[in-house]
């Protein structure tokens, strides 16, 4: 427990500003495809943020999490593609829905059947059935892919108009959206809501003879976070322009899994810590065959094995011991004075 939670949200709230102006300096010195990166890596953390809602809040692992991405993906791929006039928020907003539906389906099947190692096979399979849904049915554009997804302009209080195709308004506009949905998933990490799936992580059992629904608590964090990814997806198809049958896959799946994993899933900014880490060796290392894999498997395995926590984690504890140490010198010394 934080003994002063002023000092910790300051130092949360610094750590946000830092990190929004950071991502905001990025179109001054990059190049396209950095720029192009730097937005992939914005919808992956609010993606693993998503994840981390039910990995690190309650405890549940899912390894179908790509499904409710897909799903948002598409949702608001096929809305601009075909249907004109459509807004990009209105777009999102379905996506988004479209997450936290199927995720609210899902849930009630797969929570109420299966707990622990079963309940993630059983999340898996069903992304896997969408995977197969989505290659094979032809108004999903099958293993092509769904192209031509549109970015519409968008009307600034019918004074401007932003076109999402011109210069980097695309980037910031995914910044701006992702900066939003961050701090939406912050406020519910850090609520009454977030305490409580906290208690039914630690003890289910204690949590619910406390007064805690220990289902619909589960299940209401497990349609938040696929609400969270599916608004993810939305963000990145009209990014990308593109999208196949890949982003259902299981392996896409994986992916939050090893951003928390290495970041650390004890700490709200943990996911986020392993996006950009996990990201940037990938980018580092993307023109030598095969390093890129060495590297990225060499460093999470050093992270799990020195590092339990992640590296935001290992950064927490050595503030802790730093702190500790500190204080014991204070004391010593003052005792050494009395004496």
């Amino acid at each position: 427990m934080n003994s002063n939670p002023d000092r910790s949200f300051t130092a949360q709230a610094m750590l946000a500003v830092l990190l929004l102006a950071t991502f905001l300096t990025v179109p001054a010195w990059a190049d396209k495809g950095v720029i192009f990166l730097a937005s992939v890596a914005l919808v992956q953390i609010v993606f693993a943020l998503s994840f981390n809602m039910v990995f690190g809040l309650t405890g549940m692992v899912s390894f179908g999490h790509a499904a409710y991405f897909a799903i948002g993906a598409y949702a608001c791929g096929l809305l601009l593609r075909n249907v004109q006039g459509m807004s990009i928020f209105g777009a999102l907003a379905a996506g988004g829905v479209a997450g936290g539906l199927l995720a609210l389906v899902i849930g009630l099947i797969a929570l109420r059947r299966a707990s622990g190692n079963y309940f993630a096979i059983l999340t898996l399979a069903f992304a896997e059935m969408l995977h197969i849904l989505i290659a094979k049915t032809p108004w999903f554009g099958r293993e092509d892919g769904l192209t031509n997804i549109r970015r519409p302009s968008i009307d600034i209080a019918g004074f401007a108009e932003l076109n999402l195709n011109e210069g980097n308004a695309t980037y910031y506009f995914t910044l701006a959206v992702s900066a939003l949905l961050v701090a939406g998933a912050w406020i519910v990490w850090n609520s009454s809501m977030g305490r409580r799936l906290a208690a039914v992580r630690q003890e289910p059992d204690r949590a619910a003879f406390l007064g805690i629904d220990v289902h619909r608590a589960r299940l209401t964090a497990f349609t938040l976070s696929g609400m969270g990814a599916g608004f993810a997806g939305a963000l990145y198809a009209p990014l990308a322009q593109l999208l196949t049958p890949e982003v259902a896959a299981w392996h896409f799946s994986a992916m939050p899994i090893l951003y928390c994993l290495l970041g650390g899933v004890a700490i709200f900014w943990g996911p986020l810590v392993g996006v950009v880490v996990f990201m940037g060796l990938e980018h580092a290392t993307r023109n030598i065959v095969g390093l890129s894999e060495v590297v990225i498997g060499a460093t999470l395995l050093a992270v799990v094995l020195v590092f339990p926590g992640g590296l935001a984690g290992a950064v927490v504890r050595l503030r802790q011991l730093a702190r500790g140490r500190s204080e014991r010198a204070a004391v010593l010394r003052v005792q050494g004075g009395q004496a």
